[in-house]
C-alpha cells in the first residue's frame, strides 16, 4: 500500500501485534509508546493513518485526537479502546475520530479497517492530485458539494468536514429521500459491516448535523427514520 501509519499505543506486546500484522499489507509503521510523543508525531509529520490507544500515559487518546483533529481536519484516526469502555468510543467518535476499534480486536478486522481508511486517503489524494477538468458538482438548493475538490459550501459558506463526515454527506445526497440503516452505511461508507460498531454512524451523523444543519436539536436535512436508520431530505436545504 506504500502508506505511513502512526501507533500511539503504550502497551508494547499490542503495538508489537499490530506493527506484524499490517506490515503484511506493506504498510510502514511508526511507533509512540506515550501521549506527548505521539501528539508531536502527529502534529510535526503527515501520516495516512493514526491508529491510537485511548488509555496513554502523560496525555491521553482523547486529547491527542482532539488537538489532531483541531489542526489537521482530514487526518485519518482510528481509537483503539477496551472492550467495556463504550464512554470513550463515543466520546472519541464525537472528537473527530473517522472510527474505532475494541480490544481484543482480530488480526483481519484489524487489516480490514487500515485498508478501508487508507482507501479513502488514497482517494482523496487522488482528488487533490488531479486536474479538475470535469468539475463534479452536486448542488441541492443552498447546498453545494464540489466532489472533485472535496469542498462542501452552505449558503456560501464553506463547511470544515473530516474526509469520513464528506464521504457519509455524498453518500446520503446522492440518494435523497432514500433511507439507510446503520449497518448499510458502513458498509456504503467505512467499507466494512461489523455488528456493534453502529457508534460510529451515529457519531458521524451527529457531527455531520452539528455542521450543516440550521438548527441540529431539529435536524431537517440529516433525519432520522426511527426505528429504520437516516435520510437525506432535500428539502431542507432548498434556499
Amino acid at each position: 500500500m506504500n502508506a505511513r501509519v502512526l501507533v500511539v499505543e503504550d502497551d508494547l506486546d499490542i503495538a508489537d501485534l499490530i506493527r506484524v500484522n499490517l506490515s503484511e499489507l506493506g504498510v510502514t509503521i511508526e511507533h509512540a509508546a506515550t501521549g506527548d510523543k505521539g501528539l508531536s508525531l502527529a502534529l510535526d509529520i503527515q501520516y495516512d493513518l493514526v491508529l491510537l490507544d485511548v488509555m496513554l500515559p502523560q496525555v491521553s487518546g482523547l486529547d491527542i485526537c482532539r488537538e489532531v483533529r483541531a489542526k489537521k481536519p482530514e487526518q485519518a484516526i482510528v481509537m483503539l479502546t477496551a472492550k467495556n469502555s463504550e464512554m470513550d468510543r463515543v466520546l472519541g467518535l464525537e472528537l473527530g475520530a473517522d472510527d474505532y476499534m475494541t480490544k481484543p480486536f482480530s488480526v483481519r478486522e484489524l487489516q480490514a479497517r487500515v485498508r478501508a481508511q487508507l482507501r479513502k486517503v488514497r482517494m482523496l489524494a487522488k482528488i487533490r492530485n488531479s486536474p479538475a477538468i470535469d468539475t463534479a458538482i452536486l448542488q441541492i438548493g443552498s447546498l453545494t458539494i464540489d466532489t472533485n475538490k472535496h469542498i462542501v459550501e452552505l449558503d456560501n459558506h464553506a463547511l470544515e468536514l473530516t474526509a469520513t463526515e464528506f464521504e457519509l454527506l455524498l453518500y446520503l445526497a446522492k440518494h435523497p429521500n432514500q433511507v439507510f440503516s446503520r449497518s448499510q452505511l458502513l458498509e456504503s461508507v467505512w467499507g466494512y459491516h461489523h455488528s456493534g460498531y453502529e457508534h460510529t454512524v451515529n457519531s458521524h451523523i451527529n457531527r455531520l448535523r452539528a455542521k450543516i444543519e440550521r438548527d441540529a436539536t431539529n435536524p431537517t436535512v440529516v433525519q432520522t427514520v426511527w426505528g429504520v436508520g437516516y435520510k437525506f431530505n432535500p428539502q431542507g436545504v432548498m434556499a
